[in-house]
C-alpha cells in the first residue's frame, strides 16, 4: 500500500510522540520533528506507510539513545489484556461459534495502537467488535483454509494485542508458529512482549529477522522468507501487516480494524471497519499443492465477489 498525503501529519505525530516517550528535551524534539519532515520531502512514491515509520522510529532510537522508547507502555499493554484472559477464554467458551468468536476477540485488540491514537479502550472495543457486522468477512474461507493445513503462520502485530492472539491461538485447531519483530519499533511486540503475554505456551515463536513495522519481505531474514513461502495459510494481524503484504501473492488472511482512514479507503470499507480478508487465490493454489481439489469450489461462494482478484475452480 502506498502512502498518502493524509499520511505526512500521522508521521510527525508519531515522532513527537516517540521522543517525548524517550524523555527528549523540546530542543531534540523540535530538531527530531524537523529530521522527519526532511525525510518526507525525500520519500520515495514506491515507499510503503511503515517504510516511512521505521525510518521514524529508528532515528528516535538513534538521537534519544533509548533503545525501546515504548517499553512501558508494551508492558502495561500486556498487564491490562492478561487481566481480560479470562473473560475472553470465557466468551469462547460460551459462544455458539467459537473459532468465529475467537477471530473476533483478536480483531478486538488491534485497537492496542500507538501509532495511530494514543489512548483505546479495550472493553467498549471488544463489545463493539463482537456485535459489529464484519465489513468484509472471509471467514468460511479461513474456516475451510483451517481444514486443509498442517500449521499456520502468524505474524504478530503489537504488544498487549498478542494477549487477544493467545485467545484466537487457542482455539485454532492446528498447531501455530508465532512471528514477532526481531528489535523495538513503536509498540509492535518482540519475543519479550510475547512471552510475557504467554505466547511461547500455546505457539511456537520466531522473529522476522529485522526491527521494521509490518512484514516488508526485502528486510526480513531468508530464515523467515523460506517459511514464509513455504506456509500453507498465513494470519497477518493489523494495519501495518495489510500495509506490506496487501500486493504479496501468498495464502493470507488479514485481521484488523480499519483504525484510520487511509487504510479504510485503501481497502474500501468504513473507517472503524471488521475486517477478515482472505488472498483468495492464494489460499486456493495452496490448497490444491496440498492434495485437495475440492476446496477451491467450495471456497467460491464463501468468498465475497469485491475481494476476489482471481478464483482457482476445478
Amino acid at each position: 500500500m502506498k502512502i498518502y498525503l493524509d499520511c505526512w501529519p500521522c508521521f510527525l505525530r508519531q515522532a513527537l510522540s516517540a521522543a517525548r516517550r524517550a524523555g527528549a528535551s523540546p530542543v531534540l524534539q523540535r530538531a527530531i520533528l524537523e529530521e522527519t519532515m526532511t525525510e518526507l520531502h525525500a520519500l520515495s512514491d514506491e515507499a510503503t506507510p511503515p517504510e516511512m515509520g521505521n525510518q521514524i522510529h529508528r532515528l528516535v532510537r538513534e538521537r534519544t539513545q533509548v533503545a525501546d522508547p515504548y517499553r512501558a507502555s508494551k508492558q502495561e499493554a500486556t498487564a491490562r489484556a492478561l487481566a481480560l484472559l479470562p473473560t475472553l477464554r470465557e466468551r469462547v467458551a460460551a459462544a455458539d461459534d467459537p473459532l468465529a468468536t475467537a477471530v473476533r476477540i483478536a480483531i478486538a485488540g488491534n485497537i492496542i495502537d500507538y501509532g495511530v491514537a494514543e489512548s483505546y479502550d479495550l472493553e467498549a472495543t471488544l463489545e463493539r467488535v463482537l456485535r459489529a457486522t464484519a465489513a468484509i468477512d472471509d471467514m468460511e474461507v479461513l474456516r475451510q483454509a483451517l481444514q486443509q493445513v498442517d500449521a499456520v503462520l502468524y505474524l504478530a502485530d503489537n504488544a498487549g494485542e498478542t494477549v487477544f492472539d493467545r485467545v484466537l491461538i487457542e482455539t485454532l485447531p492446528v498447531p501455530v508458529h508465532y512471528v514477532v519483530k526481531a528489535g523495538p519499533v513503536l509498540n509492535d511486540a518482540t519475543r519479550e512482549e510475547a512471552i510475557e503475554a504467554g505466547l511461547d505456551q500455546v505457539a511456537e515463536l520466531s522473529e522476522t529477522g529485522c526491527d521494521a513495522m509490518g512484514t516488508p519481505l526485502g528486510l526480513c531474514s531468508p530464515g523467515f522468507r523460506e517459511r514464509f513461502e513455504r506456509a500453507g495459510l498465513i494470519i497477518a494481524k493489523g494495519q501495518a501487516n495489510y500495509e506490506t503484504l496487501s500486493d504479496v501473492e501468498a495464502p493470507i488472511v488479514f485481521l484488523l480494524q480499519a483504525k484510520c482512514s487511509v487504510i479504510a479507503e485503501d481497502i474500501g470499507v468504513d473507517t472503524g471497519g471488521v475486517i477478515i480478508k482472505a488472498s483468495a487465490d492464494r489460499i486456493c493454489l495452496s490448497a490444491r499443492r496440498a492434495g485437495d481439489r475440492a476446496l477451491p469450489q467450495r471456497l467460491v461462494g464463501a468468498i465475497r465477489l469485491s475481494n476476489v482478484r482471481k478464483v482457482y475452480t476445478d
